[in-house]
């Protein structure tokens, strides 16, 4: 119910209103003064009279009325405006305190309307501001994410080792759904059992000894099926297949997806933190999906690699045999003698220091320098004997009908033919020496890996004795 104004209070009046009175109680002093003059000067024989005293009374007392009046209204317009320098300031929080219901107040209420919608605003701008700092966030996530699965398909693209592959691939996946760890099982064709290939992250140590068999719940509701496998709060399985993976892996949520070659499941690639109440979103499986089928590249990828290497036999840079037909050579050599109780010898030689030779002189240097140690091997071998390279700066002969100390006999006279080829080259330091060690079958071995690992054992006591010579057991 609104009350209703006292028409005699001042609170009720405007401030036009509240001046006017002022002014009129201000204009009765100068005409009572002007009165009580009169009556003392034009009338002096009359005095001092009670009229004059009551005239000097009012007069005073309107005055003062007058000069509170003007005093409240200027008081309070000084009020509107030191609050509203405090809002200027910056402090939009602050509210005008309102009394009166006159200009005054009515400024006093504009400048509260003033003050809430800019708060309305700046919490708006808030929002918008915390709204677009998160949707940035997430443009940054993706843009991370898109980067890692260009960085992989550039390392598949350029013939990168496979393990290099897989590391960067683990590494990159533990970036999405803030996992704490990233894993890669692979699966064992001889025994059908899942093991940890590579893991990253939070007690990837602990997970290097992780074995899962047919025998067991996650290999038969999990990792050997062909599709994905979500543990988080939304997602549960089954208790059972929960409180497996915690048992085995000690994380609480985990997305793991099939890596698929030929339609067999191949690898598991997976993701896991130990979150509260946490949910693994569309987004994250796409994009794991996308490093499991990278990571499926490169295992196709590395098989026709294998198939290709297989089917050549010649070194691409030196035209002479590969390390895969001297293996393949080497060990029917190995059977041929032993069918025959024949001798078959077999060398490895080292050139030395041969890395600080190509960084010091350059790749260009090296290459032409490693083909020219290829073609004096090939002129210094038999039509039954085979030279092969077998690794950057490696080179192997079989020598079959040869025993060990008829191959050491070899190896120096290469050794001194490759020392002399360079010798010409000594003042410009580009000067080449070999080192060399020498195996024989059935002596040191009855197979290729047994005399490649006594050839290889031998070359490095030619090193540790001082490089360019020949050692033989």
């Amino acid at each position: 119910m609104n009350k209703k104004p006292n028409r005699l209070s001042l609170n009720s009046r405007t401030v036009k209103q509240k001046l006017m009175v002022a002014f009129q109680l201000m204009s009765i002093l100068p005409f009572l003064v002007c009165l009580y003059l009169l009556s003392k000067y034009t009338f002096p024989k009359i005095g001092i009279r009670p009229d004059i005293i009551v005239y000097l009374i009012v007069s005073a007392f309107l005055a003062i009325v007058g000069f509170l009046v003007i005093k409240e209204i200027f008081d309070r317009l000084t009020s509107v405006a030191n609050e509203g320098k405090i809002i200027v300031g910056g402090d939009i929080s602050h509210k005008l305190e309102v009394e009166h219901c006159d200009e005054v107040g009515e400024l006093g209420n504009i400048l509260n309307q003033l003050t809430q919608r800019i708060r309305c605003n700046m919490e708006e701008l808030k929002d918008y501001s915390e709204k677009t700092t998160q949707i940035n966030i997430e443009i940054q996530k993706k843009i991370i994410v898109l980067s890692n699965l260009m960085q992989i398909s550039t390392f598949i693209s350029q013939g990168s080792k496979v393990d290099e592959i897989f590391k960067l691939a683990v590494e990159k996946s533990r970036t999405l759904a803030n996992s704490e760890i990233a894993f890669l099982l692979f699966k064992d064709e001889a025994d059908g059992h899942f093991r940890i290939k590579i893991a990253d992250g939070m007690k990837a140590a602990d997970l290097a000894e992780i074995e899962i068999g047919p025998q067991e719940s996650l290999y038969n509701k999990a990792f050997n099926l062909n599709k994905l496998l979500i543990l988080d709060k939304q997602n549960t399985p089954g208790e059972n297949l929960k409180a497996d993976f915690a048992a085995k892996f000690t994380f609480k949520n985990c997305l793991a997806l099939p890596v698929f070659l030929k339609g067999a499941v191949k690898a598991v690639l997976g993701i896991a933190n130990n979150q509260n109440n946490f949910s693994y979103s569309k987004d994250d499986i796409e994009l794991l999906d996308i490093f499991s089928k990278q990571i499926a590249v490169a295992i196709e990828n590395d098989l026709l690699a294998s198939r290709v290497e297989k089917l050549e036999i010649k070194d691409s840079l030196t035209g002479i045999y590969n390390r895969f037909f001297i293996e393949s050579r080497l060990q029917e050599e190995i059977s041929r003698a032993i069918a025959y109780q024949r001798p078959c010898a077999f060398i490895i030689f080292d050139i030395d220091n041969f890395k600080n030779y190509t960084e010091k002189f350059g790749t260009v240097s090296a290459e032409s320098a490693l083909k020219k140690i290829a073609v004096l091997l090939r002129d210094s071998i038999s039509e039954v004997d085979r030279v092969g390279r077998t690794g950057d700066d490696e080179f192997s002969l079989i020598l079959p009908e040869k025993n060990k100390r008829q191959a050491q006999t070899v190896a120096e006279e290469i050794c001194k033919k490759i020392q002399s080829a360079f010798a010409s080259d000594q003042p410009s330091g580009k000067a080449l020496t070999f080192s060399a060690g020498v195996s024989e079958n059935p002596l040191d071995g009855v197979g290729f890996e047994q005399l490649i690992a006594k050839a290889k054992e031998l070359l490095k006591k030619a090193k540790a004795a001082g490089k360019n010579r020949v050692v033989v057991f």
